[in-house]
């Protein structure tokens, strides 16, 4: 059994050497879902499995094939131009990308694409009518628009679909996120219109933890004096983990801020509470209701400590203070008046 291409970046499909002898690069003719098709061997022969049944290879291809395969070349090229200016002529909302015949003229098919569904039965009757064949019209996408046309991308090299590219894989704006790229359409398209397949090539690689084991050095006769290397983690954060750690260290901070605040609060309102109440100064002139003239008291009623005392003292020496305008003398008792 070996692989063989049709096209250029095209599936690969097994069939069976029925006994040729074919080694990569040969040309053989097989017969395919399309009809007799001209395919390059790419792998080599190997076993086949158990139970499956393959189509078989009918030779190699011969000078004559090879003259056929060209002269299906103009054909095609005949075909394309005839199609398009009865496509034009018609109306038709489509576009023709391409168009194949099988080696042996059996059958032609033409690409096209389109955004709604077309009735092209009048236009394969036109075509039927021209070039006496089977007609086949297959409608695809942009994608593989691209990959019939080819071009080059916006890297300046050739389309990854036409050069190595087999599969189209699904591409999301999700993996140019991950990747931390710009969000322009215009960067990230292709010239399909789609984003570009490149995107998928580091998003499985992106985010994705990396260990690194160091290798073990042992020096010394006896390897347990040797102290055990640690073992190196490297870890990628991801953009949405630095955004909520970001965001957790600011709240964190508004906390600390918020209690900070409320106990020096607690604080100055515990110290005014323990503070003792500050006399006034005095006030010359004034005169409280219930309070002698002559006493020079504040005007809140309670006279000054120095005051206070010297009246306790006072009065235990038999005086009055004189605040009435009378001394008492040592004879005299404290509570009664001159």
């Amino acid at each position: 059994m070996v692989g063989i291409r049709f096209k250029p970046c095209g599936k690969l499909y097994d069939f069976e050497t029925a006994g040729v002898e074919l080694k990569p690069g040969d040309f053989v003719v097989v017969e395919s879902e399309l009809g007799l098709s001209i395919g390059k061997v790419v792998c080599k022969s190997r076993p086949a499995g158990p139970g499956a049944e393959y189509k078989k290879v009918m030779r190699l291809a011969s000078e004559e094939d090879i003259r056929e395969s060209r002269a299906n070349a103009e054909l095609e090229k005949e075909a394309f131009a005839f199609c398009r200016e009865r496509v034009m002529a018609r109306g038709l909302q489509m576009k023709l990308i391409r168009t194949e015949a099988t080696l042996d003229r059996k059958r032609v098919i033409f690409y096209f694409i389109a955004e709604k569904r077309i009735d092209f039965r009048e236009l394969v009757k036109d075509l039927a009518q021209k070039f006496r064949t089977r007609i086949e019209m297959r409608q695809v996408g942009v994608r593989d628009e691209a990959k019939m046309t080819g071009g080059l991308g916006l890297c300046g090299r050739q389309l990854c679909c036409t050069s190595f590219l087999v599969d189209f894989a699904p591409i999301s704006i999700k993996m140019a996120k991950k990747q931390e790229l710009v969000l322009n359409t215009g960067k990230l398209s292709g010239i399909c219109g789609r984003l570009m397949c490149c995107l998928s090539y580091e998003y499985g690689c992106k985010g994705q933890q990396a260990v690194e084991e160091p290798e073990e050095a042992l020096t010394g006769d006896n390897p347990e004096e040797t102290p055990a290397t640690p073992e190196v983690r490297v870890h990628h954060a991801r953009p949405d983990a630095a955004v909520a750690g970001a965001r957790k260290t600011r709240r964190f901070e508004r906390g600390l801020r918020r209690e900070r605040h409320t106990e020096a609060g607690r604080r100055t309102e515990k110290d005014q509470k323990q503070e003792p109440l500050t006399p006034e100064p005095e006030t010359a002139g004034a005169q409280v209701p219930g309070q002698d003239a002559g006493s020079g008291e504040p005007g809140n009623g309670n006279p000054p400590a120095h005051r206070r005392r010297r009246k306790k003292r006072w009065k235990k020496r038999g005086h009055n203070g004189g605040h009435d305008g009378t001394q008492q003398g040592p004879e005299t008792s404290g509570n009664e008046k001159a």
